[in-house]
């Protein structure tokens, strides 16, 4: 695009368009020899994104030592022609690898050329730095071959140490032989016959029988987590049932204390959801310690079909097929690792089940205990209202004692001024009087009260 139109690209263009031509492969023309490593800086740097930084950190010292500038702290590909050997590095999410290649000549037998590995020219100290992160360390041969030759990896033992050979033709040119074993030097092995590949599709072919044992090794790392879940998902399991259990057992317990209005019916419910609450804690933090690293076994595995896929095998007779070797020898492990997975949200499910149900019942057991505390303060309501009736009864009787005597004492004034009254008389004529008249103002007063 010329500069004129350069102004219309989304910020995201560019990055996103180059991300498909990120991880190139190699330009390979057989006989080349091969040191692959995949270096896994640890799962809490992988999930942490630190890995970046540390894989970028050891690149810039193996770069360091040969005077040459390494990528910039933001890279995820590199690729450098070192003289003695051509270097190509990728960081991934977890790991970062390195692929070191080197052409060897055409006469050099198939053990020799294992023995001459580009390896040799990586310092030592540089080396000795990847103490305990090293996840995977490959020696390869691609080896020219002619269209009339057919001598089989197998015939030579002092290639491959194990008993078991894999190998198989792939993409119509090339075969691939390996054991999937780490030899005696610590380095697992793999031949690749070339019997007329481009340089091109050399490359490709190499790239993906080493994401094959990449990726292979990275979906293993899961097996670990699944082995050691599986005894704390049965002692969690264990107490599940008896908490379940008892949660049966104490059902008549609970019915009975409920209807004594005795307290023990709660502190029942409560003993138990706290320790329903601590399994479900317990498996949470299973489930947060495992989830991650079961999702990356799962991915690799995919990735591992994939390659193989890509490679478009073809049987040789006799020996079995890479596909075949996955399928008995990498599906189980993995299945484990998806049985574990799957168990552990059951059994997830199942304790937030158990907690919903034993939060229900106590929430039952409050609202029956707050009934009866209801009902109780009804009872004395009842007996307030009609203790205060039997007051207003008194309270009449007591003013119109009062009031009357005010009025004697009035008809006793009137009488000594002259007037023809007799003050005991009238006063109890007027007593009726008074009484019905503080009935009806306390009859009305009590209406306003309560707004009738």
């Amino acid at each position: 695009m010329s500069t004129g139109y350069s102004g219309l690209n989304h910020a995201l263009r560019e990055p996103l368009a180059a991300e498909a031509h990120s991880r190139p492969s190699m330009r390979l023309q057989a006989p080349e020899s091969l040191t692959h490593l995949a270096v896994y800086a640890g799962e809490d740097a992988g999930t942490s994104g630190r890995n970046a930084a540390a894989q970028h950190a050891l690149l810039v010292s193996l770069c360091g030592h040969f005077g040459v500038a390494g990528p910039a702290a933001n890279a995820r590909h590199f690729f450098h022609d070192f003289g003695h050997f051509r270097l190509k590095w990728e960081c991934h999410t977890e790991f970062a690898t390195y692929t070191f290649a080197k052409k060897i000549d055409h006469s050099l037998p198939m053990v020799a050329a294992f023995q001459q590995m580009p390896i040799a020219y990586v310092p030592k100290k540089w080396l000795a730095s990847l103490q305990g992160k090293t996840m995977v360390a490959a020696h390869m041969v691609l080896a020219s071959m002619a269209s009339s030759q057919n001598v089989a990896v197998f015939e030579t033992p002092d290639v491959f140490e194990g008993m078991l050979l894999v190998g198989s033709q792939v993409v119509q040119g090339a075969q691939v032989w390996t054991d999937f074993l780490i030899q005696s030097d610590g380095f697992s092995r793999f031949v690749v016959q070339d019997f007329g590949l481009r340089e091109q599709e050399a490359g490709l072919l190499v790239q993906r029988v080493l994401e094959i044992e990449t990726y292979r090794m990275m979906a293993l790392l899961g097996l670990p987590h699944a082995q050691r879940a599986i005894p704390a998902l049965n002692a969690i399991e264990g107490e599940l049932a008896q908490l379940t259990a008892a949660m049966v057992d104490t059902d008549a317990a609970i019915a009975d204390a409920i209807a004594c209005s005795l307290p023990d019916s709660a502190d029942v419910e409560q003993s138990l959801l706290r320790q329903i609450t601590g399994l479900a804690a317990r498996m949470e933090k299973l489930s947060l310690n495992n989830s991650y690293r079961f999702s990356a076994s799962q991915a690799y595995v995919r990735l591992v079909h994939a390659r193989i896929e890509e490679m478009r095998e073809a049987r040789i007779d006799g020996v079995p097929t890479v596909a075949e070797f996955m399928d008995r020898r990498l599906a189980p492990a993995m299945n484990t690792c998806a049985s574990t997975a799957q168990r552990q949200e059951a059994l997830a499910a199942r304790i937030a089940h158990t907690n919903d149900l034993l939060r229900t019942r106590v929430g039952i057991v409050q609202e029956q205990q707050n009934r009866k505390i209801l009902q109780s303060l009804n009872r004395r309501a009842e007996q307030q209202l009609r203790l205060q009736q039997a007051v207003e009864g008194l309270s009449v009787v007591a003013i119109t004692y009062y009031l009357a005597g005010l009025l004697n004492y009035l008809g006793k004034a009137a009488k000594t001024a002259g007037w023809p009254i007799t003050p005991d008389l009238a006063t109890g004529f007027l007593v009726p009087a008074i009484a019905a008249g503080v009935w009806l103002g306390l009859c009305r007063m009590r209406r306003k009260l309560h707004g009738t």
